[in-house]
């Protein structure tokens, strides 16, 4: 168990959405406020979140030179995002030839959705 606890801990260096803990947990450590704080700032850009939503209704990597039309935006602003969401884990990153292909990490969207829950919790 102890070697499970330490892989987490590198991959949470290297990719905060890798790790991150539910909000209505019973307890939330300062190193995990910190890790899903990156997250969520990682988040918090209206074109972050577009591109987040533009990849989740693909089935297969989206080239950026795809999303600059979509977005409104040059191309240096789009990889600029998009180096944001693979820093923070969301992404998969692929180089061909040219171009940069993206996909979600699907590991990490199905515990991020666990992240919000607030089951059981007063409202």
């Amino acid at each position: 168990m102890t070697m499970v606890r330490s892989l987490e801990v590198a991959e949470a260096s290297q990719a905060p959405a890798a790790c991150c803990v539910p909000i209505a947990g019973p307890s939330m450590s300062a190193d995990d406020a910190a890790v899903t704080a990156k997250v969520f700032k990682a988040l918090a850009d209206p074109h972050r979140v577009r591109i987040v939503n533009l990849l989740a209704s693909r089935s297969e990597a989206v080239c950026v030179c795809d999303l600059v039309a979509v977005l409104g935006v040059s191309q240096p602003t789009v990889s600029f995002h998009m180096k944001k969401l693979v820093d923070a884990g969301l992404l998969e990153r692929e180089q061909r030839g040219k171009w940069a292909y993206y996909s979600l990490r699907a590991d990490v969207v199905r515990r991020l959705g666990g992240v919000l829950r607030f089951e059981g919790s007063a409202t």
